[in-house]
């Protein structure tokens, strides 16, 4: 819009403010400030002769709306001829806003303090289909990324090109004006992850009046540190997968000839900087501003404590709350290790402001996070060795599913050193530092444990410690709030998600084991039906799914073999080998030996887990978790039509091979007879 178009818009809106009856308004129990009518306006429109009929002041209203001058008190409703309430947005009480530059009247941004070489261009009962998951070592501590790897003043994020100032210019401004607090708040959402920015735009939408208070960055770890990056850099491995170790398989070629794994090769700059602009798009969707002007929520940007049970401080500001919700997620763990304090060790934080390739890239821990890292930074070009205490990966996971991706993962190029014990983490030579390289020394268990066994270096330019996360929990006066919690296991919660103080509740990483967004997102839910509804939604009742996005993917949903035995449920099972699949067949999957496992209630078909091994397993496991919750049994769903050709018939093969376990002898007598009399 240039400078003649603005001040047209501007003529027009005073005109209008000018001549309409704008005053508190009230509906059923809420009061609304500043507003004016919607047919009123109308009728000012084409008395003022502004408009020449009823439609067309309705359309030059819509038009206001769609240019943000005016819009409806709830955001529920476009402009319309009708007795509904209005206001301008420039009557608006700030709900929090980024600081103008007094000189420039832009809004202060992460560019403006940034030296010129990187500014921007011009342009739990028995049948709990929970699974068990071990406990955090009492021995771990909070990981601390050093300063050179993720620097504090910018929240651990480098370098900061272009897409990491437009990513903290959405999810951390530079400068935020708070602001007013409201008398009480509905809800107080303290942290802005997935579970905070769930609870809070849900109780907003209702109606409520919302704060919620963010001391790092919007997002949480899922946009900043977790989901999104991880799986952004998983899809150029997937590339470097599918060309450089296989592209010959599937007829890729040089033009001149050649070795594909010795001409191609990816560029790990511009795949980080993918990763970075990936990042920063999706920034957008839980930027600070959105959240203000959407949901009409008021945002501070600081440290949150309790001073009260019904109230908290954020800088100056005190903000009285009816209910609250704790949702300030986790942090990376570290293990025990003699000397590991001492090394610039990555995290799930840092590890993604790399610029550079490690050539020698060692990874401690074998969960998700260092199976998923471990294979990427493999097919990128890494030499990588995964030191594990456990003799095997992914321990959660079903072991002959784990196996697979060993197997897939030692294909890529990846070592395993596991069984063994850490004796301690040095640089190589203490005077020169990181860049000398880092030592692991390790001695391997074995079976006779009077004999110390000899001691191994493992040596590497880059380290990522994944051994885990632990709550976020210090640092509230949680005391003063009369909320329980445990600095390992984080905040004590109920069923209901309510923690000792009954107004306050906690959602997510700090307070559950299932450290996973979508599981975050739906305690969420939870907090806002029995915080504000007097609902009753206990969190033991979830069906949780999740999946370990490597090549090939582990996808699992309800309980495992060893929970079934370990709680005395009979039970049956059914397999499907994928390696007769016709579709994993085509795509070259079906070598993995991937395959559909289901364990049913012995005598039924009540499913009581599944496990998926294959690809894109993270989308197929979704059939069985709907079918859990809906209470659908296996034998029906082999009675779905699933398109051909797909890897997810595998499902319905499950249900096929479980309807074939109903033919009993006697069953199968009589349908021969049946059928013999009608020949």
């Amino acid at each position: 819009m240039d400078a003649s178009d603005e001040k047209e818009l501007e003529e027009l809106t005073n005109k209008l403010k000018n001549g309409l009856d704008i005053k508190d308004r009230k509906y059923l129990l809420t009061e609304y400030p500043k507003c004016f009518v919607g047919n009123e306006a109308v009728t000012h429109m084409v008395d003022s002769k502004l408009c020449e009929s009823r439609e067309e002041a309705v359309h030059l209203g819509q038009m206001l709306m769609a240019a943000n001058v005016i819009r409806h008190v709830t955001s529920d409703h476009d402009f319309k001829d009708e007795k509904k309430f209005y206001m301008f947005t420039s009557d608006e009480p700030s709900h929090g806003q980024k600081a103008k530059n007094e000189e420039t009247n832009e809004d202060w941004s992460w560019s403006d303090f940034i030296p010129g070489r990187f500014k921007k261009d011009d342009d739990e009962n028995k049948y709990n289909l929970q699974p068990t998951i071990e406990e955090l070592n009492t021995e771990v501590t909070a990981a601390v990324d050093a300063d050179e790897l993720a620097p504090k003043e910018t929240f651990g994020i480098s370098p900061l090109d272009e897409y990491n100032q437009l990513l903290l210019d959405n999810v951390h401004p530079v400068k935020w004006v708070p602001p007013k607090p409201q008398a009480k708040y509905n809800m107080v959402a303290i942290g802005a992850g997935a579970a905070g920015l769930v609870t809070a735009a849900g109780t907003a939408g209702l109606g409520g009046k919302v704060a919620i208070v963010e001391e790092h960055m919007f997002g949480g770890d899922c946009l900043n540190f977790g989901c999104v990056p991880s799986k952004a850099i998983l899809r150029s491995a997937r590339v470097a997968h599918d060309a450089i170790m296989r592209g010959q398989e599937f007829g890729l070629e040089l033009v001149d000839g050649g070795d594909l794994k010795e001409k191609l090769r990816m560029n790990f700059g511009k795949v980080m900087e993918r990763v970075r602009k990936i990042r920063s798009e999706i920034s957008a969707h839980d930027a600070c501003e959105r959240f203000t002007k959407a949901y009409n929520m008021d945002v501070y940007i600081g440290h949150a404590r309790f001073v009260s049970q019904d109230t908290i401080k954020v800088g100056e500001h005190e903000l009285k709350f009816a209910r609250c919700v704790i949702a300030t997620g986790a942090k990376a763990s570290v293990p025990p290790i003699a000397g590991l304090s001492e090394v610039e060790y990555l995290t799930n934080q840092s590890i993604w402001n790399l610029t550079e390739l490690p050539r020698r890239f060692g990874v401690i821990g074998s969960g998700p996070i260092g199976s998923e890292l471990a294979q990427a930074f493999a097919l990128l070009g890494s030499k990588v060795t995964v030191l594990n205490r456990s003799a095997r990966i992914l321990g959660k996971e079903d072991r002959e599913a784990a196996d697979i991706v060993a197997a897939s993962m030692e294909e890529c190029g990846v070592t395993f050193v596991t069984g063994i014990k850490f004796k301690s983490v040095c640089y190589k030579d203490a005077s020169v530092g990181h860049k000398s390289g880092i030592v692991v020394k390790i001695v391997r268990n074995g079976k006779n444990e009077e004999k110390e066994a000899k001691e191994e270096e493992f040596e590497f330019d880059q380290l990522l410690i994944a051994t885990g996360r632990k709550p976020n929990v210090e640092g509230m006066d949680l005391e003063l709030a009369k909320v329980k919690f445990d600095a390992r296991r984080g905040i004590e919660v109920n069923d209901f998600l309510q923690t000792s103080n009954g107004n306050i509740y906690a959602a997510g990483d700090c307070c559950t084991r299932f450290q996973f967004t979508h599981m975050a997102d739906a305690m969420a839910r939870i907090v806002i039906r029995n915080s504000l509804f007097f609902g009753r939604s206990k969190v033991s009742d979830l069906i949780i799914p999740w999946t370990t996005y490597t090549f090939p993917e582990v996808a699992h949903v309800g309980l495992y073999e060893s929970d079934l035995k370990a709680r005395n449920i009979a039970y049956d099972a059914v397999r499907i080998e994928l390696n007769h699949n016709d579709r994993a067949i085509c795509d070259g999957e079906a070598k993995h030996n991937g395959f559909v496992k289901v364990f049913t209630k012995k005598g039924g078909d009540n499913i009581l887990g599944a496990t998926i091994v294959s690809d894109n397993a993270g989308d197929q496991i979704n059939e069985f978790t709907l079918a859990i919750q809906a209470n659908i049994g296996l034998g029906f769903l082999g009675a779905v039509i699933h398109s051909y050709p797909t890897v997810s018939e595998a499902v319905k093969h499950a249900g096929d091979a479980f309807n074939r376990t109903r033919l009993t002898p006697v069953t199968k007598t009589l349908l021969r007879k049946v059928l013999s009399a009608r020949r």
